[in-house]
C-alpha cells in the first residue's frame, strides 16, 4: 500500500502526539510530537524499556488519556473534538483492548466472558453468544467454551481475552504485553492466534511487547526512544 493510500485508509493516525507529566517543579515529556499511521490489516509492534512511554502511547491511542498536544484520529475522526459520548462509543465498539493479565471473570465460563462486552453494548443475547462461540472456535477453544477460567491454562485464558477484545468487531486492537505472563512456546502460539485473528477480521493492531522474537513477525516495529518513535528493522521468520 502506498503512503497516500495508507493515510487515506488509516485506522489509527497520531499526529504530533505529546504527553507531558508534572514531576515536582519540572515537567517530564514522555511522548514528544509522535507521528504514527496504522492501516487495516496491519500489525505494528511497539518496543522499548519499562517507563519509555509505551503504555502512555497505548492509553492515548485508546482514548483513555487526553494527550497534552497533538491529534488522534480513528478512521479519520479527530477523537478529542468529539463529545464524551462519541468517544465512549469508539472505545466500546471500535477499539479492542488486550492486557498482560487476562482479567477474566471467574464466575463466568469462556463463552460468557467473551460475550460480555457485546451484551453490555446492547447486542441481542443470541447474537452475542453466537459471535462469542465463533471467535472461541477461531482461537482453537471450541471444546473449552463452557470451561471456567480456573479450568483453562494460561495460554487458553489469554486466547479467551483476545476473543473478548474482538467480539464487538473493532477496527483497532491495542495490546499491552499480551504474552508477558506466558512461557516462550505458549507466547508464540498465543501471538500467532492474535495476529491471525486481527488479519482475518480486517482489523489493525498496535502491540507493545518486550519480546523481540515476537516483534520479528509484525509488519513494522517501532521503538519508543526518548519520547520519539524510531522504526526498527527485523527480518521475519
Amino acid at each position: 500500500m502506498n503512503e497516500m493510500a495508507a493515510t487515506t485508509n488509516a485506522v489509527l493516525r497520531l499526529t504530533g502526539l505529546t504527553r507531558r507529566y508534572k514531576s515536582g517543579e519540572s515537567e517530564l515529556v514522555v511522548l514528544d510530537a509522535v507521528d504514527l499511521t496504522i492501516s487495516p490489516g496491519e500489525i505494528v509492534g511497539l518496543i522499548g524499556p519499562s517507563g519509555s512511554g509505551k503504555s502512555s502511547l497505548l492509553h492515548a491511542a485508546g482514548l483513555l488519556e487526553k494527550p497534552s498536544a497533538g491529534h488522534i484520529e480513528i478512521s479519520g475522526a479527530d477523537a478529542w473534538t468529539l463529545s464524551d459520548e462519541a468517544r465512549t462509543e469508539i472505545r466500546r465498539n471500535r477499539i479492542g483492548f488486550v492486557y498482560q493479565f487476562h482479567h477474566l471473570l471467574a464466575e463466568f465460563d469462556a463463552l460468557y466472558n467473551v460475550a460480555l462486552p457485546a451484551l453490555i453494548a446492547g447486542r441481542p443475547r443470541s447474537e452475542a453468544l453466537a459471535e462469542s462461540e465463533r471467535l472461541l472456535g477461531v482461537m482453537g477453544l471450541r471444546e473449552r467454551v463452557h470451561h471456567q477460567p480456573a479450568q483453562l491454562s494460561g495460554g487458553e485464558q489469554q486466547r479467551v481475552a483476545i476473543a473478548r477484545a474482538m467480539v464487538n468487531k473493532p477496527i483497532l486492537i491495542l495490546a499491552d504485553e499480551p504474552t508477558g505472563n506466558l512461557d516462550p512456546d505458549t507466547s508464540t502460539h498465543v501471538f500467532a492466534a492474535l495476529s491471525d485473528l486481527v488479519r482475518n477480521e480486517g482489523a489493525a493492531a498496535l502491540i507493545a511487547t518486550h519480546n523481540h522474537e515476537l516483534a520479528r513477525y509484525m509488519d513494522r516495529v517501532m521503538a519508543v526512544d526518548h519520547g520519539k518513535l524510531v522504526q526498527k528493522n527485523y527480518q521475519a521468520g
